[in-house]
């Protein structure tokens, strides 16, 4: 064929296989569309010009590897099983027999439609003028399977008793062979009467070292058991003498076998039993722990969280030691369900709360949670504000911290965040570190934090009243300065701050994607680039220029990264309301910020508590007071034991000895018989000073 006949058969555009309501051919609708193509391979006009015997030989080699092709495509289309769809839209394996032929509905053999009777019609006529060679007449016997096991449509809830359909409904749910991850394993347990049993695991997420050495080799080289009757003794033979595994769980429904599975879990079933064994065989591969990222601290530990759930629950466990320490598991997702863990002190927390928690992750209707960032806008109330309504912490310190004061940890499955629930202002403003050092430093740090709060969101807006409506309010020699550095600029205030703030933006996000070797060296080296360039080119004045440095800096302060989004987001509202009315705007707009702060909760708890609404609170929090002074825990949180610490703790201290109220305490306590450590403790403690005993 030559090239020319080869382009104008690319380029030929044929009307009849374009359909004005397009839509994916289905494998009952396969015959049609090969009819419609041969169709349009008959319309197509040919060449006046006589072809070649050697063009012609090649085009009957062409249509016979065509309908080779075209036998091998039905063939395959009848080898694979149909999707049948559930009631979310999912799509799962099912094998029709000829059986479920005959029940398919009748509508298939009404009337055909025009165009289909036309191309049946050209088709029959096409096959009388061109007869099917030898070959395709002879049809070779077709050989029958030795053995068929009937799969019903749809999964049932029960395991069977029979191991080949075990096996199949396996096959089924994972889309064997086409997932190649499932891994069967068949093997004979070795007694008086051989048990065949099958071994179903995760490529990739089980330990093939545990699997072999704590599974397979137990059951196929150290087995013996004696026959037994009942099937349900089997099953607990085997799980009670031949393996060795710490973590064995028997079920017998198949949604919790496949949960196990894709846990990482490894799935044992055996000839005979309609139980599965589950063994714990995770062993996927995963980030150890390493330093913290965004909450780094000089004094303090310096472990964080992973990607593996059980390693998260371990780091705070190991700090928390306490039988009271409940981790609540569970799962989000219809298409592919994510482990979710709950954690808090029983007796401690409030019940309402927990149970409020526990409400919004199980009435969440998702197909599939990527991270702890996606439950908390799921699970916190309307987000019409800036300020978040939930901490994300990756500290294990902070996180034992908070469940010793009454708060819910939330754990994600890999995810490296653990959100604390309900969020207060004040706490976002607190780091790790306030408490390992002393109180007169940490007060100071607070201080200096509180402030940095308000310059990163007041000072720009600051700047352009100054500049555009109140200069009488600056020192006539700060006035006239600023007045002539912004000589050459020729800009207004408003554009010339949006510029540098959007710049400075810029700036932030591109040091955050950049590789960590270039990060920091682009960030500090095109701030100052860029300024001095800024400066220099009459754009923005140098005024400005120190002004949106030292907003910078005062954002980088905010120990919490939602916290950090939020004042960057303030601040533009600060700076399109001085812009405006100035001063008067600034005043106007810090009044609806509080006010709007006023009403926002999180799990039915003020924001702003406890100043607003005013409770008795620790004086942790807006200063550092004395780690011995702190003796009750938030109130606003009702926990069912408000007081964290007796009021006198240092009893070695001279001036607490010699007390009149220390020498009454201690009477009191030679009254009282002796208690041990485990009887001192209570499952279900009072109330005390503040406490609530309703739930």
């Amino acid at each position: 064929m030559s090239v020319w006949s080869q382009l104008s058969r690319l380029l030929t555009v044929d009307d009849t296989i374009i359909d004005e309501d397009f839509s994916l051919i289905g494998d009952d609708e396969g015959e049609d569309g090969d009819q419609a193509q041969e169709d349009a391979q008959q319309d197509r006009p040919h060449k006046k010009k006589s072809q070649p015997r050697s063009q012609t030989s090649d085009q009957e080699s062409k249509q016979k590897t065509d309908q080779k092709t075209e036998q091998k495509s039905e063939q395959q289309a009848e080898s694979e099983p149909p999707m049948e769809r559930t009631k979310r839209g999912f799509v799962k394996p099912r094998k029709i027999g000829a059986q479920a032929r005959q029940q398919e509905p009748k509508e298939k053999a009404e009337v055909p439609a025009p165009a289909a009777r036309k191309s049946k019609v050209k088709l029959q006529q096409k096959k009388r003028q061109q007869p099917a060679p030898a070959k395709e007449t002879v049809q070779p016997p077709q050989k029958k399977p030795d053995h068929q096991v009937k799969v019903p449509d749809q999964v049932p809830d029960e395991l069977s008793a029979n191991l080949s359909v075990n096996r199949a409904m396996v096959e089924n749910i994972f889309f064997l062979p086409q997932n190649a991850d499932v891994i069967i394993r068949d093997f004979t347990i070795t007694s008086d009467t051989p048990i065949k049993a099958i071994a179903v695991f995760l490529e990739g997420m089980s330990d093939k070292t545990i699997i072999n050495n704590n599974i397979l080799e137990p059951l196929m080289l150290f087995s013996g058991l004696p026959a037994h009757d009942t099937t349900r003794t089997r099953v607990q033979m085997v799980k009670e003498r031949l393996l060795p595994g710490n973590q064995i769980m028997e079920f017998g429904k198949w949604d919790d076998v496949k949960n196990g599975i894709l846990s990482g879990s490894t799935a044992l079933f055996l000839d005979g039993a309609d139980k599965a064994l589950l063994m714990e065989t995770k062993g996927w591969e995963h980030r150890g722990v390493s330093d913290t990222k965004t909450e780094t601290v000089v004094r303090g530990p310096h472990d964080a969280f992973n990607e593996n759930l059980r390693t998260n629950t371990g780091l705070v466990r190991s700090r928390f030691r306490s039988e009271r320490l409940i981790t609540e598991m569970m799962q989000v997702g219809v298409l592919a369900p994510t482990d979710i863990a709950i954690m808090y002190v029983q007796g401690l927390t409030n019940k309402k709360l927990v149970g409020e928690i526990r409400r919004r992750i199980q009435a969440i209707d998702i197909d599939f949670l990527q991270d702890s960032g996606t439950l908390e806008q799921l699970i916190e109330e309307s987000r019409k504000s800036f300020i978040p309504k939930m901490m994300a912490t990756e500290r294990p310190d902070r996180v034992a911290a908070f469940l010793s004061e009454g708060f819910v940890a939330i754990f994600v499955g890999h995810s490296p965040y653990v959100l604390i629930a309900p969020s207060l202002l004040f706490s976002m403003l607190h780091t790790a570190e306030d408490v390992y050092i002393a109180f007169p430093f940490g007060t100071f740090i607070r201080i200096i934090r509180f402030v940095a709060f308000v310059i990163a969101i007041l000072l720009p807006g600051t700047y352009i009243a100054v500049t555009n409506y109140h200069p009488e309010m600056i020192p006539t020699d700060l006035m006239l300065t600023i007045a002539s550095a912004r000589e050459r600029v020729p800009f207004p205030a408003v554009v010339e701050v949006l510029l540098m703030e959007l710049a400075l933006e810029l700036i932030r996000e591109a040091g955050i994607r950049i590789p960590n070797v270039i990060g920091p060296t682009i960030g500090i080296v095109g701030a100052l680039i860029l300024g001095q360039a800024a400066v220099e080119a009459g754009v923005v004045s140098p005024l400005l220029v120190i002004v949106v440095a030292v907003t910078a800096l005062a954002a980088f302060t905010m120990p919490n990264y939602n916290m950090s989004f939020a004042v960057r987001t303030l601040r533009f509202v600060f700076i399109f309301a001085a812009a405006g009315w100035g001063f008067y705007g600034i005043t106007l707009a810090i009044m609806v910020t509080l006010m709007h702060w006023a009403t926002l909760k999180s799990f039915g708890v003020p924001i702003l508590s406890p100043l607003a609404p005013r409770q008795k609170a620790s004086m942790d929090v807006i200063l550092r007071g004395p780690v011995y002074r702190n003796e009750v825990r938030p109130v606003s949180l009702r926990p069912q034991d408000a007081v964290r610490q007796e009021k006198i703790i240092r009893k070695w201290a001279p001036e607490v000895r010699d007390s009149a109220e220390a020498k009454h305490k201690m009477l009191e306590d030679m009254k009282q018989p002796t208690l041990s450590p485990r009887n001192d403790v209570q499952v279900e403690p009072k109330f005390r000073e503040g406490g609530d005993t309703d739930d």
